[in-house]
C-alpha cells in the first residue's frame, strides 16, 4: 500500500474518504500504546505498515479488548484488518459464525467490520472473535471479551399491597442484580430493622415480614437495593394497606310492627371495617333486593319494609363484607295488630248545651281508651267523672264516649283519645268548637275628653262565630251623613268610635251593638267632660344637702278623667318674689331641686298637669338647706400610666356645699426615711398623674380636698409600680426588620454628627461648619449671643468648674428669704425650670442624666393659681 491508497469509513461515521495517514491510524491499538512519540518514529511505523501490506501479511485488531454493558443496553465493536483480506467474519462465544439478525448486526466496509449487539442479555456475554481470511485461505484473528451484568431490577413490584389485620404480612419486593444486591426496608425515613419492634423482620428472600399487622402499620414502605461495587442504588415505594374485617355495631335485635295498616318499618345495620364494608340483607336464605316491598337507603344500611302484613314477620339478616371477610347479625320482626283509632271527629256545640264525644279503636288485644283534655291536662278513664259532675266517660269493647253537659267556654279546645294495649298504643286528637253569643271584653265604659280634643272609644267584642258590630246614639246609627265630628274605624276585631267634641251635645251616652247567629249584646259607653287634676298633697323633703333637696309628694286624688302627663314644682327663696319651675320626669312623685344656696330657706309647691290642663297647686312647704362645711375625703382608684408614671382617678365627693378649690397630693415611697413630695391641682381635675417614679417600688399617697371653709380628712392610697419593661426589645424595634434597624441607626448617627458639628461651631469655633464658613466668608465666626448665654448659664449651676449640679436639700419647714426679709417663691413640681436648670439633672439614683423636659411633670389643664407677686417672681 502506498500513500495514495484510500479506503471508505462506515456510513454512520461522518468523515470523508481520505489518504491513509498517521492521523487515520490512531484508532489502531498499536498507535494507542503511547510509545510512538516522535515524528521520526511515526514515519518509520508508516513505512513498516505499507511494506507489511505489500508482503500480503494480515494484521487484525479490535477497537476494544474488553467491553462491559448492562442487560438491555447496546454495544458495537470495530474490527480493522491491515492487508488483502478476502473476508472478515465474527464468531460468537459458542464458536458459531455471527449472521446478522434483528438484534445482532454485522457490517463491513473496506478494511473494517462492525459487530453491533442491540438490547443485550445475559446469554450474549463471552469472547467474540473477529477473523480475517486472505485469498490463499490464511486466517488471522483478534478477540474481545464482552461482560454483561444485571442492573438493579425490580420485578413486578406491586403497590399497594393489602393484608388482613392480625395476620403475618409479607411485603413482596423482588429485586435482582449482578452481583447480588443489598436490600433494606425504610418506613418514615427509618430503617425498619432499627425499630424496636420484633414484629418487623426481613426474610432471606429480601421480603419484609410484619407479624400481627395492625391498622397503625399502614403507610409507605421503601424497598431499597444497592450494589456497592458500582455505587448503584434504586428503590420502590410500596403502599401497605391493612384491611380490617367488618364489625356490625350494636343494633336493635327485635322490632314490632302493626299489620294491615299500610305502615312501614325501617331496620338499621351499621358496620365498621376497612375498606368500608358492603351491606346486604337476607331473608330465608335469599338476598333482599329493592322492589315495591323493600326500600334500601344509605348504602343499604337502612331497610324499609313497606305496608307491613303478617307475612313480613320473621328473621332478617344483615351481612357486612369487605376484602378482609364478612360478619352477620340477625333482627327479628314481630308483627302485631296494634290499636288503631278508626272513629274520631271534630264536634261543635253551643254554650250551656250538651255534647257527646265518641272514640272507637281496633286492635288485638282490644285496647283500653282514655280521654285527655289538652287545656288543663285532665284525664278521663272509663267511668270517671269531673268534680262538678258535668263530664263523664263511659265505654266498652273498644268504644268510649265522653259526655259533657252544661257546656262552658273552658270546655272548648283539643281532646286526645288514646287507645292502648300491652303491645302499643295509638293516639288521635279532635277539636271541640263551642259557639256563643258576643261578649264585651273591656270593662271601661266611661271616657273623658273636652272640646276639640279627639278621643277613641273602643268596642272590644269576642264571639263565635264572629259578630257584626255597629255604633249608635239614641237609635241613630253612627257615623251619620250630617255628623262630621264622629267617625268609626276598624282595628282588627274591634271597631273604634272617634269623637271630636264640639259642644256639650257631643257628651253623653253611646251604644255598641254586636250580633251573631247565637245572639246579640249591647254595651253602653259614656263620654264625660274632663277636668284638670286636683292638687297633690303631702309634700315633704326626704333628702337635703347644701345645694340640693329631694322632695316627695302624693298623687292627687282625682286626675280629672284624663291621665296626668307630668308635675310642675315651683320653688323660691322665702325672701324672693321670683318662682323657679322644675318639671318632673313623667309622673314620678319625687323631684330633685338643684343649684340651691347653702343655709337658705326655700318655699316649694307642686301642681299636676293632664291633657286638659294644669291643676291647682298644693299647699306650700318651707325647708332650709344645710350650712357650708369642709368637704368629704375624695374617693381614689388608680392604674399604671405610660412609662414611669401612675394615674390616680378622682371620684367626685360631697363638696360640703362649696366648690372644691384644689386637691393637695402628698406622696412618697414606703421607705419611711423618704420625704413627702407635695403637689396641688385645681378642684375641677378628675385625675392626677404622678411621674418619674421608681420601677417596682411601693408608694403611699395622701390626697386632701379643699373648699373655702377648709380641708377634708386625707384619703390614703397605696400602690406598687410595675417592674421595668424591656423598652428596646418591646417597643423600639418591635415589628422592624434588620434593614429598618440599620437605616434608623445610620440616620441617628448622622443627626448626632451634625448636632456635634453645630455645637463645635458655636462653642469652640471649630468643626466642618467652621471650615466651610472660613472658606466662604474668609473670616472666623465669633461667639454668638446664644453661646454667651450658655456660658453665663454654666455659672448658675457649676461651682469651681465641677461637672456636678448644685443640689440644695431643704425640709418642708425651712424657708428662704430675700435680702429685704420677704419670702422667696421657691419652685415646686409644677414651676417651670430655668434654662440653666434644664442642662443637667439627675434621677434620684444618680445613674442617668435627664433633660428638664423628661423630668418635668406634665398634667393636662393643671393651672396653679398664685398671687400676682408670685407670678412676677
Amino acid at each position: 500500500m502506498n500513500a495514495g491508497y484510500t479506503y471508505a469509513l462506515p456510513r454512520h461515521v461522518v468523515r470523508p474518504i481520505c489518504t491513509i495517514k498517521y492521523a487515520e491510524l490512531q484508532g489502531l491499538s498499536l498507535l494507542n500504546s503511547g510509545n510512538l512519540q516522535s515524528q521520526a518514529y511515526n514515519g518509520y511505523f508508516l513505512f513498516y505498515m505499507l511494506n507489511l501490506q505489500k508482503s500480503a501479511l494480515l494484521q487484525v485488531t479490535i477497537s476494544l479488548s474488553k467491553g462491559e454493558i448492562s442487560v438491555g443496553q447496546s454495544k458495537y465493536f470495530t474490527c480493522t484488518v491491515i492487508g488483502e483480506a478476502e473476508s472478515i467474519d465474527w464468531f460468537n462465544p459458542q464458536g458459531d459464525r455471527v449472521v446478522s439478525s434483528q438484534r445482532v448486526v454485522v457490517q463491513r466496509e473496506g478494511i473494517r467490520s462492525w459487530l453491533t449487539i442491540y438490547n443485550a442479555n445475559i446469554d450474549d456475554a463471552g469472547i467474540y472473535r473477529c477473523q480475517a481470511t486472505d485469498t490463499k485461505g490464511n486466517t488471522h484473528q483478534a478477540t474481545v471479551v464482552l461482560e454483561i451484568y444485571q442492573k438493579l431490577t425490580f420485578e413486578e413490584v406491586r403497590s399497594p399491597q393489602e393484608f388482613r389485620r392480625g395476620e403475618n404480612a409479607e411485603v413482596v419486593c423482588h429485586v435482582t442484580s449482578t452481583p447480588t444486591p443489598m436490600v433494606r426496608w425504610l418506613n418514615n425515613g427509618e430503617d425498619v430493622t432499627d425499630i424496636d419492634d420484633r414484629r418487623y423482620a426481613m426474610l432471606p428472600n429480601n421480603n419484609l415480614q410484619i407479624k400481627n399487622i395492625s391498622k397503625t402499620d399502614e403507610g409507605i414502605y421503601r424497598c431499597e437495593g444497592r450494589v456497592e461495587v458500582r455505587g448503584e442504588i434504586d428503590f420502590r415505594d410500596i403502599i401497605v394497606i391493612v384491611n380490617v374485617p367488618p364489625s356490625i355495631l350494636a343494633q336493635q335485635r327485635s322490632f314490632n310492627a302493626t299489620a294491615d295498616r299500610q305502615e312501614d318499618i325501617t331496620l338499621f345495620c351499621h358496620a365498621t371495617g376497612s375498606p368500608r364494608p358492603y351491606i346486604t340483607w337476607h331473608r330465608n336464605g335469599r338476598l333482599v333486593e329493592e322492589n315495591d316491598k323493600y326500600d334500601l337507603k344509605e348504602d343499604n344500611t337502612e331497610l324499609t319494609i313497606r305496608n307491613i302484613v303478617n307475612s313480613d314477620a320473621g328473621m332478617y339478616t344483615c351481612r357486612a363484607s369487605n376484602k378482609a371477610g364478612f360478619t352477620e347479625k340477625h333482627s327479628f320482626l314481630q308483627v302485631f295488630v296494634q290499636p288503631h283509632i278508626v272513629q274520631l271527629q271534630n264536634e261543635t256545640t253551643v254554650e250551656n248545651g250538651r255534647i257527646t264525644l265518641t272514640c272507637e279503636a281496633e286492635g288485638e288485644p282490644i285496647p283500653e281508651i282514655t280521654w285527655k283534655r289538652a287545656s288543663d291536662g285532665m284525664i278521663f278513664y272509663d267511668g270517671d267523672k269531673s268534680q262538678d259532675g258535668r263530664i263523664e266517660s263511659t265505654g266498652h269493647h273498644g268504644k268510649s264516649s265522653l259526655h259533657i253537659k252544661s257546656v262552658m267556654l273552658s270546655d272548648a279546645g283539643r281532646y286526645d283519645c288514646e287507645a292502648a294495649s300491652r303491645i302499643g298504643g295509638h293516639q288521635k286528637s279532635m277539636h271541640l268548637n263551642i259557639e256563643y253569643a258576643p261578649k264585651f271584653i273591656s270593662n271601661q265604659t266611661i271616657y273623658y275628653s273636652w272640646e276639640n280634643n279627639p278621643i277613641n272609644i273602643s268596642c272590644d267584642v269576642t264571639s263565635n262565630p264572629p259578630s257584626s258590630i255597629y255604633w249608635s246614639r239614641e237609635k241613630l246609627l253612627l257615623p251619620a251623613r250630617n255628623i262630621t265630628n264622629i267617625k268609626t274605624y276598624r282595628d282588627g276585631k274591634r271597631i273604634l268610635l272617634e269623637i271630636t267634641p264640639l259642644s256639650d251635645n257631643d257628651f253623653g251616652r253611646y251604644n255598641c251593638t254586636a250580633i251573631n247567629s247565637i245572639g246579640s249584646r249591647i254595651q253602653e259607653y259614656i263620654l264625660t267632660l274632663a277636668d284638670v287634676p286636683s292638687s297633690p298633697y303631702g309634700l315633704r323633703v326626704i333628702e337635703l344637702s347644701q345645694t340640693y333637696a329631694k322632695v316627695f309628694f302624693n298623687k292627687p286624688d282625682s286626675h280629672g278623667g284624663v291621665p296626668i302627663h307630668h308635675y310642675l314644682m315651683d320653688f323660691k327663696e322665702v325672701s324672693s318674689e321670683t318662682w323657679k319651675v322644675v318639671r318632673s320626669h313623667g309622673t314620678q312623685t319625687i323631684i330633685v331641686l338643684g343649684n340651691l344656696e347653702a343655709n337658705t330657706t326655700y318655699e316649694v309647691k307642686v301642681a299636676a298637669v293632664n291633657g286638659k290642663g294644669e291643676g291647682e297647686y298644693s299647699k306650700a312647704e318651707v325647708f332650709q338647706t344645710l350650712p357650708v362645711r369642709e368637704p368629704s375625703p375624695p374617693s381614689i382608684h388608680g392604674q399604671p400610666g405610660g412609662g414611669k408614671s401612675f394615674k390616680l382617678s378622682i371620684t367626685k365627693q360631697d363638696d360640703g356645699g362649696a366648690p372644691i378649690l384644689n386637691y393637695v397630693v402628698k406622696y412618697r415611697s414606703k421607705d419611711k426615711e423618704d420625704q413627702w413630695l407635695e403637689k396641688k391641682f385645681l378642684g375641677n381635675k378628675d385625675y392626677i398623674i404622678l411621674e418619674h417614679l421608681q420601677w417596682n417600688m411601693g408608694y403611699e399617697v395622701q390626697i386632701v380636698a379643699t373648699n373655702r371653709l377648709g380641708h377634708s380628712e386625707p384619703m390614703v392610697y397605696e400602690f406598687i409600680m410595675p417592674p421595668k419593661p424591656n423598652i428596646i426589645a418591646d417597643t423600639l424595634f418591635d415589628g422592624l426588620g434588620i434593614g429598618s434597624v440599620v437605616g434608623l441607626s445610620l440616620a441617628a448617627l448622622l443627626v448626632i454628627l451634625v448636632a456635634t458639628d453645630v455645637s463645635c461651631y458655636f462653642v469652640r469655633q471649630c468643626g466642618l461648619l467652621m471650615c466651610i464658613t472660613k472658606r466662604i466668608c474668609g473670616k472666623k465666626s465669633g461667639s454668638t449671643g446664644k453661646g454667651k448665654e450658655l456660658e453665663e448659664g454654666k455659672a448658675a449651676y457649676l461651682k469651681d468648674g465641677s461637672k456636678e449640679p448644685i443640689v440644695e436639700m431643704r425640709t418642708e419647714d425651712e424657708r428662704v428669704t430675700n435680702h429685704d426679709g420677704s419670702p422667696v417663691n421657691e419652685p415646686n413640681e409644677t414651676t417651670p425650670l430655668t434654662e440653666p436648670e434644664k442642662l443637667l439633672l439627675k434621677e434620684e439614683n444618680g445613674k442617668e442624666a435627664l433633660s428638664a423636659e423628661a423630668i418635668e411633670i406634665k398634667i393636662t389643664n393643671d393651672i396653679i393659681q398664685t398671687k400676682e407677686s408670685d407670678s412676677k417672681a
